[in-house]
């Protein structure tokens, strides 16, 4: 089985959100890439930059196509898991000192996520992953796996993604 990264190791450095109000990254493989009869994972890979925002809500959406069959959830790019495990928690009268982005994250971390929300997890390698979805390439399959984040309902500002890339990994 194969595991296949889009734009990972081909560049040096990640592109960045700068600021937008329209939330839409794609990817496509050939299934032709990708060995038959294998259950496949997408993830997004990417980084939050320290002055980020309107990255955590309105909330996006994940989705994973191939042929007929459409994979959709709901995800957080800013979500709570394993945020903030190297931050010391802060008295309540120093708060108002805090620059804005500390600020943003003691509130975003007090707020509780909808049910069934995924939320990334940090790697080893310090960057940050979201699972997108899975997909079978059944055997014979002779079209494409499109994969897509969007977030373009809402209208919100948003700013600080650091995109790395999306990765293809079998599951195991």
């Amino acid at each position: 089985m194969r595991n296949l990264s889009f734009f990972c190791d081909r560049f040096s450095e990640g592109a960045e959100l700068r600021v937008v109000c329209w939330l839409e990254i794609r990817g496509k493989i050939h299934c032709k890439m990708l060995s038959q009869n294998s259950t496949y994972t997408a993830y997004i890979v990417f980084k939050i930059s320290d002055e980020s925002y309107g990255l955590d809500s309105p909330l996006q959406e994940a989705a994973v196509i191939i042929g007929e069959n459409k994979f959709t959830r709901q995800v957080c790019l800013q979500g709570h898991e394993n945020e903030g495990e190297d931050e010391e928690e802060v008295p309540q009268n120093y708060r108002s000192l805090m620059v804005p982005a500390i600020r943003r994250r003691l509130r975003r971390r007090n707020r509780p996520m909808p049910p069934g929300v995924i939320v990334p997890k940090k790697r080893a390698d310090g960057w940050m992953e979201m699972e997108m979805g899975e997909f079978k390439n059944e055997e014979g399959e002779d079209g494409e796996v499109s994969i897509s984040l969007m977030e373009t309902r809402g209208g919100n500002w948003k700013k600080g993604l650091i995109l790395q890339g999306i990765e293809i990994r079998a599951k195991k």
